[in-house]
C-alpha cells in the first residue's frame, strides 16, 4: 500500500501518443448503380501528449498510483469523404519545478520552470488516407486505403525540483521548520525529534517592500552526499537555490558540536556538488536563549566570523531575525535569477518523416527495413493487384531494387519486407 503522506519528488511514467486511424476504402453507390467511384475518407490523426506546469501541485504523488498516459487514438475514414475524427490529447500536470527526462537516454525533454508552461513530448500517428487519395489518371477505381501510423510507448522520468530563492539548511531539529513559520505563512509540521520535515516547505517571505522565496529542506545527516538519511532525495532541491541560509543549534542541546555541525553539513554539500558548496550562505545560530549557548557562540565566531556573516536568532521568540532578513534581501539583490536546467527544447516523440531503408542478410534471406517498409505495410493491400503494382512502383523508385542487385540478389533468392516474404523476379 502506497503511503499518502509521503513526500514524492521522482518517478517513472509510461506515456503514448494515440495512433492514427486508418484511411477508409469504399465505393459511393446508388440504388441501380452499384460502382460511382472511390469515395474513402482519410483518418484522424492520434491524440498528443502535453505535458502542463501547474503551481498549484505539491509533489509527484498522484503518478505513484497513475504511471501510464495514453492519448486516444484516432477514429478510422468515414464514406462520402467523410475525414475520421482526431483522437483526444492527453495533458499532464506537474508542480512547477519539475524537469523532464528521457529515461533511455537521459535527455532533459523540458524544465517546467513556469506556472502554465507547455511541452509538447509525444506527438500523434498521422491518419490513413482513404482510398479516394489514390485515384490517378490511369487508376480509376483504387481498392485500397492506407493505415494510420502507429505510435510506440515511451518512459519519461519526472524529477521535481524545489524553486526557491533562498534554501534554509541544516541538521535535523535545529529549528528550521519555526525559522520558517516565523519569516513567512507557511506552517510546516513542527515538533522535537528528527525528521519532522519529510518534504521541502515553501513559503513566501516580505521584507517592507521585497519578497523572496524561502524552503525549508529536510535535515541533512553526516553521509547524505552518498545518500544515508535523506540523502540524495533532498539535497537536490538546494540545487535550485540562489543562496543557502545555514540554521546551526548552538545551544549544543542535542549534544553535538555546533562548529563541528557546520563542517560537516558543508562536507556534504561538497560531496554531492561543487556547485552546492559554491553557493554564498549565510548563517543564523538558532536557539540562543538555552543554556550554554553562550559559550558556543564565542567559539563559532572564533572559527567561522571571518568568513560568514554570522546572525545570533531565537526562532521560537522571533529575537535576531530582522537583522538577518535584511541580510538575505540584500544578498539576493547581489545575485543572478535561478537559472533552469539545459534543456533539448526540439525535442519530441514523433514518427520519422523520411523514407529510409537497410536491408541485411539473414540466414540467406535479404532482409529490408526501415521507415519506408513501415509505410508500404500500411499502405499495400497484397491482394489487390493495384496495390501490389504501386508496392512495386515505390520499391524501384526509392532504390530498394537497385540496392537488392548491387548487393548480388539472384532471381528466386527470397525477399522479406515486414511480414511477406517473396522470391524476386526480374
Amino acid at each position: 500500500m502506497i503511503d499518502k503522506n509521503v513526500f514524492t519528488d521522482k518517478v517513472r511514467i509510461t506515456i503514448k501518443s494515440g495512433d492514427g486511424g486508418d484511411g477508409m476504402n469504399s465505393f459511393k453507390s446508388y440504388k441501380g448503380k452499384p460502382a460511382c467511384g472511390p469515395d474513402g475518407g482519410d483518418g484522424g490523426k492520434g491524440g498528443d501528449v502535453v505535458i502542463v506546469a501547474d503551481r498549484g501541485l505539491n509533489d509527484l504523488l498522484p503518478f505513484r498510483f497513475t504511471s501510464k498516459y495514453f492519448a486516444e487514438n484516432g477514429e478510422r475514414g468515414g464514406t462520402n469523404q467523410c475525414f475520421g475524427r482526431s483522437g483526444k490529447d492527453v495533458i499532464i500536470k506537474v508542480p512547477v519545478g519539475t524537469v523532464v527526462r528521457d529515461y533511455e537516454t537521459g535527455t532533459v525533454i523540458a524544465d517546467m520552470f513556469e506556472d502554465g508552461q507547455k511541452k509538447l513530448v509525444a506527438e500523434g500517428g498521422r491518419g490513413g488516407k482513404g482510398n479516394v487519395r489514390f485515384t490517378t489518371s490511369r487508376r480509376h477505381a483504387p481498392n485500397f486505403a492506407q493505415k494510420g501510423e502507429k505510435t510506440q510507448p515511451h518512459v519519461l522520468v519526472l524529477e521535481l525540483k524545489v524553486i526557491a530563492d533562498v534554501g534554509i539548511i541544516g541538521f535535523p531539529n535545529v529549528g528550521k521548520s519555526t525559522l520558517l513559520s516565523k519569516i513567512s505563512a507557511a506552517r510546516p509540521k513542527i515538533a522535537n525529534y528528527h525528521f519532522t520535515t519529510l518534504s521541502p516547505n515553501l513559503g513566501v517571505v516580505k521584507v517592507y517592500d521585497k519578497s523572496f522565496v524561502a524552503a525549508d529542506i529536510p535535515g541533512l545527516i553526516e553521509g547524505a552526499a552518498e545518500g544515508a538519511g535523506l540523502g540524495h532525495d533532498f539535497l537536490r532541491h538546494i540545487e535550485r537555490t540562489r543562496l543557502l541560509l545555514h540554521v546551526v543549534d548552538i545551544s549544543g542541546s542535542e549534544g553535538r558540536d555546533p562548529v563541528e555541525d557546520f563542517a560537516k553539513i558543508n562536507a556534504e554539500l561538497a560531496g554531492y556538488s561543487k556547485k552546492l558548496a559554491a553557493l554564498p550562505q549565510v548563517i543564523a545560530l538558532n536557539k540562543c536563549d538555552v543554556y550554554g549557548a553562550e559559550e558556543h557562540l564565542k567559539a563559532f565566531k572564533r572559527k567561522y566570523g571571518k568568513k560568514y556573516k554570522i546572525f545570533p536568532i531565537t526562532a521560537v521568540s522571533g529575537e535576531g531575525l530582522q537583522p538577518l532578513l535584511d541580510e538575505l534581501v540584500a544578498k539576493l539583490e547581489s545575485l543572478p535569477p535561478v537559472s533552469r536546467e539545459e534543456a533539448d527544447e526540439s525535442f519530441t516523440y514523433r514518427t520519422p518523416a523520411g523514407l529510409g531503408f537497410e536491408i541485411y542478410m539473414d540466414d540467406g534471406v535479404y532482409v529490408v527495413v526501415g521507415t519506408l517498409v513501415d509505410m508500404l505495410c500500411r499502405n499495400v493491400v497484397l491482394n489487390d493487384p493495384d496495390s501490389m503494382a504501386y508496392f512495386q512502383k515505390i520499391l524501384r523508385e526509392k532504390g530498394v531494387i537497385a540496392k537488392l542487385k548491387e548487393m548480388g540478389i539472384k532471381e528466386g533468392d527470397t525477399v522479406s519486407i515486414g511480414d511477406v516474404e517473396f522470391d524476386f523476379v526480374e
